[in-house]
């Protein structure tokens, strides 16, 4: 259980004589105006728990308060790149300039409780029938980014669950294989996207991101699962993208990070 705080009840998975419905989200990317928004359309969809892929941290203006919020409310949390990068984990040569200067920005904020929360995330996890990772269930630690339709049919073998969710490209898009055959979906044009659980049939399915979207679309996006249903929705919410952006300039990091989330891209 990744909880920030351990009196947290939201920490709590639902109990089994309700219904539930889990909020999956990722991508976060300190963007608290688009994570507040993401949140408050959950529950009034009546989301019970929150499930988060990785990548609080990074980009944004608001990494603590962005990584507390979630802590709060999940039920699993696992590790994104962006969380490595801001803790020293992993090289920074793979980051372009400016993801590079938003790292750096970005770790000396870290207090000391809220880096032993983030080093103790694990690279996945696994929540009812669904597999949570941040880039691809085959070699988490490599972020692999699944794009393509074969990138995603390739990774099948590497989980064991019914579901895996992933975030990491910021682009939502969905991979089904059954003995019907494979299908493929991305650069979705109405919302919201409705994914039917059908019996014999796995999926791979990209949540998108909160809080930098790159699909051309500027809203914050995440998925809703209703296990009774047996459907996951993938949700795009409206959010003050300006009020994020200005606060991104008011904290000196690269205009870039702050330009593109009027653009979705």
């Amino acid at each position: 259980m990744a909880c920030w705080t351990e009196s947290a009840r939201s920490c709590a998975p639902p109990s089994r004589g309700s219904r539930i419905r889990y909020a999956v989200v990722s991508d976060i990317h300190g963007n608290h105006e688009a994570l507040s928004a993401v949140l408050a359309d959950a529950d009034r969809a009546g989301a019970r728990a929150l499930l988060c892929l990785g990548d609080m941290v990074g980009y944004g203006a608001d990494p603590v308060a962005c990584a507390e919020a979630v802590g709060e409310r999940a039920v699993a949390v696992v590790a994104g790149n962006h969380e490595h990068a801001a803790l020293g984990l992993m090289s920074l040569r793979w980051f372009n300039p400016v993801a590079r200067e938003a790292a750096l920005w970005t770790r000396e904020r870290l207090s000391d409780g809220l880096r032993g929360y983030l080093s103790a995330l694990p690279l996945t996890a696994t929540v009812e029938d669904a597999t949570l990772v941040h880039a691809s269930p085959r070699s988490p630690e490599e972020w692999e980014y699944l794009m393509s339709p074969d990138d995603g049919f390739e990774v099948f073998a590497d989980f064991g669950t019914r579901l895996c969710f992933v975030g990491h490209s910021h682009r939502p898009g969905v991979w089904s294989l059954g003995s019907s055959g494979r299908e493929h979906a991305a650069w979705f044009r109405a919302w919201p996207v409705q994914v039917r659980l059908e019996v014999g049939r796995r999926y791979v399915i990209n949540v998108g991101s909160v809080g930098q979207p790159r699909d051309r679309d500027p809203r914050a996006a995440y998925a809703l699962w209703d296990l009774e249903e047996r459907l996951v929705s993938l949700r795009r919410v409206e959010y003050d993208h300006r009020g994020a952006a200005a606060r991104i300039l008011a904290a000196g990091l690269p205009r870039a990070l702050a330009d593109r989330l009027g653009s979705g891209f």
